[in-house]
């Protein structure tokens, strides 16, 4: 077990170093001036984050993982296609809800949408995911394609947004995209895709692997749509926004920091008891896993709940404050700086996404190391880099996150035509993945102060938000792109084979 979380905390330096190490250098420049209490509070998150996030991935091997795996399976064998449906629909709201960075967005638009605290965005999200989760499963069970699939649902989705426009609600389309682009991080993303490899490969057929794939696709889709109709009941003002919660003295000040953990404690033992209470009713009714199991689930538990602790608290106390400050002093700067630093950071920003090792491992092992995992995390950083540097254009430049949303996914379903329907199937989960915690709490922040300096707090909500759903849909060309290559690159082989086997020379033939 040692030997494991050693190996567990190595990636996880190697996942937050970059990232730390860019913010040092930036804040030692001219460009921006951070406070010693500032740097003091990034350096412990950063520390606290490694610890966290290797905690948690520890715990996702040994509890989420074969949880999803186990649930899958178990109730694809029972045959009870109702069973099925109604456990996975159920499964998939509370995954969700105990989804850290949908939290961490939520306590950021609390202000605008209905309810207290954000509870109803959470809950809502919830139900779009596992109202999709329950469209994946079935895809799988009776072979559909996903490429048709999610063309239909991404037309369906550009169908409510006019409906959002004509009823003056124009302004909250990003953040509509943002809640599906945050919905599939570390605690889904390895539940969901386990739980695809346990009902394809209990389902069967030539194209299990491939089948394996499209759930994470198919349930940040789910979330787009119903946040769309909640933004249709909302009452607050969208003038204003509240930066208040990216104030560090805030933060730390009066308590602060002791009441941030406090809470965390509480959120994430509610949200991890609703799935292990849930589990333990499938145990004892259908699954009846042997107790050797259960013990190494239970402990894997006990190790996600504290990296989650450990995490939240990190990225609230360290990383959102600073993200925020950074953004808004490099803007005030110099505008071109500030979009290369963000293409900078976005390159190594998705190294820090618990979810992305994830997915990376599961498509090398489906694949057979036909996709490595070294080629999925290139593209991965590229697009992210991207996705961000062409956030702060838009919101530089001011206009509609639908120029981008619009050709950018009309390319993606268009590759899906070329591409083998399992990079298609990858490309669509990674959107998902590449979108986590570290995207709605430093780069999320990052812009909204770089928009608060540049445009004022009155854009924030139109201009600043739209970034996460920039960085779930840059992935979908890349990957796709990667799979071209792979195809192309393999006819040009089959090519030069048969000229070589047309131009050789009929003496060489030997004849029996």
């Amino acid at each position: 077990m040692f030997k494991i979380l050693l190996s567990k905390l190595k990636e996880a330096v190697i996942s937050v170093a970059p990232v730390t190490i860019i913010v040092l250098i930036v804040s030692f420049t001219p460009a921006v001036d951070l406070t010693n209490t500032e740097l003091a509070a990034f350096i412990i998150s950063a520390i606290a984050l490694i610890a966290g996030i290797a905690l948690f991935n520890l715990g996702a091997d040994m509890a989420m993982t074969p949880m999803g795996e186990f649930v899958g399976s178990g109730l694809t064998k029972s045959k009870k296609i109702w069973l099925l449906i109604g456990v996975c629909f159920a499964m998939g709201v509370l995954i969700t809800i105990a989804e850290p960075d949908l939290t961490v967005l939520a306590n950021q638009v609390k202000d605008i949408m209905p309810g207290s605290g954000g509870t109803v965005l959470i809950v809502t999200v919830g139900a779009g995911v596992g109202l999709f989760l329950v469209v994946a499963v079935l895809k799988i069970i009776f072979h559909k394609d996903l490429s048709m699939l999610i063309m239909f649902f991404y037309l369906m989705l550009f169908a409510v947004c006019a409906v959002m426009a004509e009823h003056g609600k124009f302004e909250l389309i990003p953040l509509s995209f943002d809640s599906g682009g945050v919905t599939t991080g570390p605690i889904t993303v390895p539940f969901i895709m386990a739980l695809g490899v346990g009902i394809a490969s209990t389902v069967g057929g030539r194209n299990a692997g491939e089948n394996s794939f499209g759930l994470v696709a198919l349930c940040s889709v789910g979330p787009i749509i119903a946040v769309m109709a909640l933004s249709l009941t909302t009452s607050g003002s969208m003038a204003s926004y509240d930066t208040g919660i990216y104030d560090i003295e805030h933060v730390l000040g009066n308590n602060g920091l002791a009441a941030m953990i406090a809470g965390k404690l509480g959120d994430v033992a509610l949200a991890l008891g609703l799935i292990v209470v849930f589990f333990l009713i499938l145990q004892l009714t259908i699954l009846m896993l042997p107790k050797g199991k259960l013990i190494q689930m239970a402990i894997g538990i006990a190790y996600t709940y504290i990296g989650l602790v450990i995490f939240l608290t990190a990225v609230e106390a360290g990383f959102m404050p600073i993200g925020f400050k950074i953004g808004e002093e490099l803007a005030s700067f110099s505008k071109p700086l500030l979009a290369a630093f963000a293409f900078v950071l976005g390159l190594v920003v998705v190294l820090a996404e618990p979810a992305v090792h994830v997915l990376n491992n599961q498509v090398e092992e489906i694949t057979g190391g036909g996709v490595k995992k070294t080629e999925m995390m290139i593209a991965l950083s590229v697009a992210v880099g991207i996705s961000i540097c062409l956030s702060i254009i838009r919101m530089i430049y001011k206009f509609s996150i639908l120029y981008y949303l619009i050709p950018g996914y009309l390319i993606s379903l268009g590759l899906s035509f070329f591409v083998p329907r399992m990079y298609t199937a990858i490309a669509f989960d990674s959107g998902g993945v590449a979108s986590g915690p570290l995207t709605s709490s430093f780069i999320l922040p990052l812009v909204i102060g770089a928009c608060e300096a540049t445009s004022g707090n009155s854009y924030i909500y139109s201009m600043a938000y739209g970034v996460v759903a920039m960085v779930a849909m840059t992935p979908l060309i890349t990957i796709q792109l990667l799979g071209f290559k792979a195809v192309t690159a393999n006819k040009v082989r089959e090519r030069i084979t048969l000229r070589r086997i047309l131009a050789a020379d009929d003496e060489q033939i030997i004849y029996f």
